[in-house]
């Protein structure tokens, strides 16, 4: 994607900001311009007022005077001005790009996100996006001040000295452009190694601290610590090399400053040195060096601007992908309660992996409490997986209420099921907030009769702050059979035709695993029941048929009597 188009791009994401960058942008550039003023005329006044004083003349110092006050003020209020702007453009702007950048990546998982790192989302959704919001701080506002500063010089040269275009021009362009565009082509390779080698260390760093159990168990952590160390000397290696380019780019513009001075002094006495007022030729030379100061942050604003490039390639890279299930523009309405049909299903995660699901056909009505059974990789989840939408199925297709899957938006059809998961998630938010997941208009009885039936008011009565607790990243303060029972309680909530239970009492006690059956029992009634485990056990009370399933096929189906008789429910 070429940089124009990134940047406009960004800016059609940032629209509703515009009217605020456009105003930092203003204010920068009279801020800007106003201290360039004020070193010029404060310079001529200064050298007028000491040729005066030694000739013995008079001068009129109320306007200059009036002038250095006027451009003080105005650089000052700009300046605070600038800052208060821009900052406040910069920090709506963060939030409106990852906002959109969220709504654009949640319909892809999670078929799309699969294969795509967690710390790859991570560094998407900040890393790159703070470059992206750093082109209009780092790269805009210094660009336009540069911009606006090389006219006004221009124009001053263009009334009083002509002839020392010739001496500033060539400079101002080296430093705004050729300087820069050198650099950075000569830290391009780095900065794009740099950028994987950045990745790299932030992936290791998230399986260190996300696997330092295992890790640890292993007796693996120095391993672990060696990769890592060998992915940030890369890291470090590549941001030295970019640090001296850059030192060197920063570097550059004051000795060209000074010999653009020099220049715009010869010039003025080849041209004639009567003609030129010393007073003037000293506003000139001080003109000239507020021009390159303010010049003198784009060759950092051309490095930001390319880091902010190559970031708007990732994030526009991720969020143009479509989501593996296409929606239609209109979802169908069900015509009857949630009946389900699987007719010839097939479904595999990639283009040349394995089928997770091959040729499956399975009807399941209304009110029915089904449990389906089979080893690791069987197919179950990946059963619930296509009726939910999350993945596009390879053949065959599934009704859901009596409409085919593909003609009901996928929001809509996850709404009617209400699921358990094996790990339910639990965010770093209040227990209201996570019962809320399911239902955010639910009332306060609401809300008191779901906790009531899933047996969580014991564990309510016992937390610190009630409902207002916050119960910690991934539920680090909740056990795991109470994290069931939040996930069972919102499930209650939803109050969905269709439940889904998957290994809900998979890796708890044997004394949690039957308190809990009672909580589930509960959220069962009256509702249509999926139970994905590979072993019945104690469960088989939940359900009246079990469907056994073996490499992506269903391969049985009969009552849960005739299971148990079959010495198979264990």
């Amino acid at each position: 994607m070429s940089g124009a188009r990134s940047i406009g791009r960004l800016l059609a994401v940032l629209r509703h900001e515009r009217a605020r960058m456009a105003a930092g942008v203003g204010l920068a550039v009279m801020a800007g311009l106003a201290g360039a003023g004020l070193m010029a005329v404060s310079g001529w006044f200064i050298a007028a007022m000491a040729l005066a004083g030694a000739a013995g003349a008079a001068m009129n110092y109320y306007t200059p005077a009036a002038l250095i006050r006027l451009f003080a003020i105005v650089r000052s209020g700009g300046r605070y001005g600038e800052r208060l702007a821009t900052h406040d453009a910069t920090l709506r702007g963060l939030t409106e790009l990852r906002t959109w950048l969220l709504r654009r990546i949640i319909p892809l998982a999670p078929a799309r996100l699969s294969a795509v790192r967690s710390a790859t989302l991570f560094a998407r959704l900040r890393a790159d996006v703070d470059a992206l919001e750093q082109w209009y701080l780092a790269v805009l506002v210094p660009g336009a001040v540069a911009l606006a500063g090389v006219c006004v010089a221009s124009s001053a040269l263009v009334w009083l000295l002509p002839l020392a275009l010739l001496a500033v021009i060539p400079g101002l362009l080296a430093v705004a452009l050729l300087i820069p565009y050198g650099v950075n082509a000569a830290a391009r390779a780095d900065a794009r190694a740099a950028a994987r080698a950045q990745e790299e260390v932030r992936t290791l760093c998230v399986d260190a601290v996300r696997g330092h159990a295992e890790l640890l168990m292993w007796g693996q952590i120095a391993r672990q610590a060696g990769a890592l160390a060998r992915a940030d000397a890369v890291w470090v290696a590549h941001r030295r090399r970019l640090a001296r380019r850059e030192a060197f780019a920063a570097a550059l513009p004051g000795f060209v400053a000074q010999a653009s001075v020099a220049g715009v002094i010869v010039c003025a006495y080849a041209a004639d040195a009567q003609r030129l007022a010393p007073a003037l030729l000293v506003m000139l030379v001080l003109l000239v060096l507020s021009a390159y100061e303010l010049i003198a942050p784009v060759p950092e604003a051309m490095v930001q601007g390319r880091a902010a490039h190559d970031a708007a390639g990732r994030v526009f890279a991720l969020a143009d992908q479509p989501p593996a299930v296409t929606e239609p523009a209109q979802s169908a309405g069900m015509t009857q309660p949630p009946a389900i049909r699987f007719a010839g299903v097939r479904l595999r995660y990639a283009k040349d992996a394995p089928w997770a699901l091959d040729g499956v056909e399975l009807a399941i009505l209304p009110g029915e409490r089904v449990a389906i059974v089979g080893p690791s990789g069987a197919g179950k989840t990946s059963l619930i997986g296509a009726l939910q939408k999350f993945y596009p199925l390879g053949e065959g297709s599934i009704e859901f209420g009596g409409q085919p899957l593909a003609a009901l938006r996928g929001d809509d059809v996850r709404r009617q099921i209400a699921v358990i998961a094996q790990r339910p998630m639990i965010l770093n938010r209040s227990l209201r907030d996570n019962l809320l997941l399911a239902a955010p208009q639910a009332t306060t009885q609401e809300r008191a009769r779901a906790v009531q039936a899933s047996q969580l008011e014991a564990f309510v009565a016992g937390l610190p702050q009630g409902y207002e607790t916050v119960l910690g990243e991934g539920g680090a303060r909740v056990s795991g059979g109470e994290a069931r029972r939040i996930s069972i309680a919102r499930a209650l909530l939803q109050d969905a035709p269709v439940l889904v239970l998957d290994e809900p009492t998979e890796g708890l006690d044997t004394r949690t695993a039957q308190d809990l059956l009672a909580a589930l029992e509960t959220a069962a009634s009256g509702r249509t029941v999926i139970l994905i485990t590979h072993r019945l056990a104690g469960l088989a009370r939940l359900v009246d048929e079990v469907v056994t399933m073996e490499s992506g096929r269903v391969t049985g189906r009969l009552a849960v009597a005739a299971y148990v008789r079959r010495g198979r429910c264990v």
